[in-house]
């Protein structure tokens, strides 16, 4: 299937010129016309150099293209740009329903041979060069990575134009002397903090909790049975709010992403609307922090998502003083979540590993009576046909020999939380979508938060 893509168009500006600027050629090692070189955007055409290779294939690709683009999806599910080049004005999808990956027109044409497009167009389904499991990986002068999962998970946490001075390392505390956590959780959300910090057994003296959402309140109000409190908008929290209610051992939390992620064609990035909000939780952590002096372990994290503008993330890692490590849920739920953490928590560049407990495959989290159609499904959002699955939309579900969508308790279960954890004040299931589809990833969380143990008192 062929998809005209101009959203996926990328306008870049080079020397006064509002036009995609790719510059495409070929080059011999050693007589073997296999490797090839892409620049994108505002970088100059460069010799092949394997350490900025692509994740995925033997081919050289700008970083920063890269970086912006790799998780930038469209509302179909499928990837905005083409995996290659990350570019291209009208791409082809593969018609395997468990990828998303796409590949354009033009570098189909010229690296896999001449026509390949179209009869690649003609296949149905066609199953793209990621997926096609015959040919060695080798199709024309594109040749698949063999270890391009390794790859593309170092590339993301070792792909950092900045150095930061390593974080302050506290050592355990000794079982006897540990206390309970005091947490400032900004952005709140529905408690996926508080939840994770119950599940892990660890004590909570004091949860404050900055959230505006209504439902998200009563959500966090039903099922914590009144132990959070909350303190409304975070702009409006002072110096003054924090001593009162601290001192804090934990701040947490994600800033709105409409106006980060490059998805939104009208984002405003980090100064302007919500992504303004960055600077309201990196206001209260400095606040937050303990004074010279004070060794008391001190633990944060920040959170948002991969999609965003290369120059955003990089501003962010220099106000938070770190760079982010790249966590994607699929490793340990049944659906595909890559997002940035910024924070202190000790080993968060550790590998993810599941839990027995974890529901790794979508069916273990329907209910009785229905089949998946799908191992995982791609990241759920706030928008109702973020649910459809593939070039052809389908619903995940077959239930009575008919397509459905996700019910709400499945993808509670998605998430890792509780049946029915959001099923408050007779919320509506779009409204219940939205709350988790602004949410964390508890599996993911409750990876970051496991450490904690060493410090704080458990129960």
């Amino acid at each position: 299937m062929i998809r005209s893509s101009f959203l996926a168009l990328k306008a870049l500006c080079y020397q006064n010129t509002n036009t995609v600027f790719r510059i495409v050629t070929c080059c011999s090692v050693n007589n073997n016309w296999r490797i090839v070189d892409f620049t994108c955007g505002f970088n100059f055409l460069e010799r092949h150099d394997k350490s900025q290779s692509s994740n995925h294939f033997s081919t050289a690709v700008s970083q920063n293209c890269f970086l912006e683009c790799a998780y930038q999806y469209d509302d179909d599910g499928y990837q905005s740009y083409c995996t290659i080049c990350c570019g291209g004005r009208e791409v082809l999808m593969c018609g395997n329903n468990n990828c998303c990956r796409c590949f354009c027109v033009e570098c189909v044409d010229l690296l896999v041979g001449p026509g390949a497009a179209q009869i690649a167009i003609k296949e149905d389904p066609w199953s793209c060069y990621m997926c096609e499991k015959g040919q060695k990986g080798v199709f024309g002068l594109l040749e698949r990575r063999t270890d391009w999962p390794c790859r593309l998970q170092h590339f993301f946490a070792n792909n950092h134009d900045q150095d930061f001075e390593p974080p302050k390392l506290y050592p355990p505390v000794m079982a006897e002397k540990r206390q309970p956590i005091r947490v400032l959780s900004l952005f709140d959300g529905i408690a996926t903090g508080l939840l994770v910090l119950k599940e892990l057994g660890i004590q909570v003296e004091r949860y404050v909790a900055s959230e505006v959402c209504e439902d998200s309140v009563t959500v966090g109000i039903v099922r914590h049975q009144g132990r959070i409190m909350y303190v409304g908008d975070v702009r409006n929290v002072t110096r003054k709010h924090l001593h009162e209610w601290g001192p804090f051992d934990l701040v947490i939390g994600g800033s709105p992403c409409n106006d980060l992620s490059i998805v939104n064609p009208a984002r405003k990035g980090l100064y302007e609307g919500t992504g303004r909000l960055f600077f309201e939780f990196y206001r209260l952590l400095h606040e937050a922090r303990p004074k010279e002096g004070d060794n008391r372990p001190f633990f944060w994290l920040f959170e948002n998502v991969v999609a965003m503008g290369v120059s955003d993330k990089r501003d962010i890692s220099r106000f938070l003083e770190c760079n982010p490590v790249m966590i994607d849920a699929k490793e340990v739920s049944a659906a595909h979540r890559a997002r940035y953490f910024w924070g202190n928590l000790p080993g968060m560049n550790r590998p993810l590993t599941a839990m027995c407990t974890d529901r790794l495959d979508l069916q273990e989290c329907l209910e009785h009576g229905r089949t998946a159609k799908f191992g995982k499904v791609r990241t759920i959002t706030t928008r109702s046909n973020s649910i459809k699955q593939g070039k052809d939309q389908h619903f995940p579900v077959f239930m009575n020999e008919k397509e459905d969508i996700l019910w709400c308790t499945e993808m509670e279960r998605v998430f890792g939380f509780p049946v029915h954890y959001t099923d408050v004040s007779n919320m509506s299931r779009l409204a219940r979508q939205r709350l988790l589809g602004r949410s964390w990833s508890v599996p993911v969380i409750r990876h970051l938060f496991a450490p904690l143990k060493e410090y704080f008192a458990c129960v």
